[in-house]
């Protein structure tokens, strides 16, 4: 568990993070919004102390990191930075092995975690292993950069908007990258963006900063539904409210008991591609179903659209 208490960060004059407090529960993803100079970087660095706080602390599993040395902090933090930081007089195995080398691992173990990292990542080690990063693609690249912080297995992983390089397609392919792989590792992932979009689909939790303040800390749903601020309102976009609630909820969070008639659609199907399937075959209810395709309850077109209703 991360645990950050009332963070403060001065620039001189410049108060550049407010007061931060928020607490990151392990085995998710916390996403960071906000806009140029709202403090998020910074926040972030603070938690690998590549940023000292002015005041506050950062915990680790209830533990001040104030009280480790930085270099022994940072090689059991994971971090990946926009550009991807890749070391280009390097091969993609000895990029790869940069923190399991400094932590000495021996060769065997080193080259068994870069192949197995590799393969995961959808690089074929006898075809990439030796490749040096500007023999990549921008794709590539960033795989490289997200295997290389996750050599060591670190329980935590930091990400300072890292496919804001990548262009839309790779930039979507690289977010599907990020929650398999959160998925099989496990691995707390605090990530910056400034894109409210990236925060919502990657985020279980998301943080919205303004002015070096956090603003709320909570689900994507319950920002949608509750803002606790106008800017947070303004940054999901009023006109959108509705279908970003309906794009965070599944089928199997608002089935009721017992079966309806009408067409079937899977548990982990969103409301919003529900209520597209209800609206094309003209009917009020749907089946929801399991992997299995067993039957698990029903959802109707009215209970979608009380959901879809955020607070006033």
């Amino acid at each position: 568990m991360i645990t950050l208490e009332k963070l403060v960060k001065r620039y001189g004059e410049v108060l550049a993070v407010d007061e931060v407090s928020m607490t990151v529960e392990p085995r998710t993803i916390t996403t960071i919004v906000g806009t140029s100079g709202s403090g998020k970087s910074t926040l972030l660095r603070m938690v690998n102390r590549l940023v000292e706080p002015s005041s506050g602390r950062v915990l680790i599993d209830g533990r001040d990191v104030a009280h480790e040395p930085a270099h022994l902090l940072r090689r059991r933090i994971g971090y990946v930075i926009q550009g991807f930081g890749l070391f280009p007089h390097r091969t993609v195995a000895e990029n790869v092995a940069t923190v399991p080398r400094l932590l000495a691992w021996d060769a065997s173990r080193v080259q068994a975690r870069v192949e197995e990292l590799l393969a995961v990542f959808g690089l074929e080690p006898r075809v990439y292993a030796t490749k040096y990063p500007h023999e990549l693609s921008g794709g590539q690249q960033q795989r490289v950069g997200v295997a290389r912080a996750l050599a060591a297995a670190p329980d935590l992983l930091l990400m300072d908007e890292p496919f804001g390089a990548l262009d839309a397609i790779l930039r979507a392919r690289a977010q599907d990258d990020l929650l398999a792989i959160q998925r099989r590792f496990g691995t707390t992932i605090i990530l910056v963006t400034h894109d409210i979009d990236e925060a919502f689909r990657l985020g279980d939790r998301v943080a919205v900063m303004r002015d070096g303040r956090l603003l709320q800390h909570d689900r994507p749903a319950e920002l949608v539904r509750s803002p606790a601020d106008p800017f947070v309102g303004q940054l999901i976009g009023t006109g959108e409210r509705s279908l970003r609630l309906l794009a965070l909820l599944t089928a199997a969070e608002v089935a009721r008991t017992g079966s309806a008639q009408g067409p079937s659609v899977p548990a982990t199907a969103t409301l919003r591609d529900v209520l597209a399937e209800l609206v094309w075959q003209g009917a009020t209810a749907a089946n929801v179903v399991d992997a299995a395709g067993v039957a698990v309850g029903h959802v109707s077109l009215a209970d979608i659209l009380a959901r879809g209703r955020p607070a006033p």
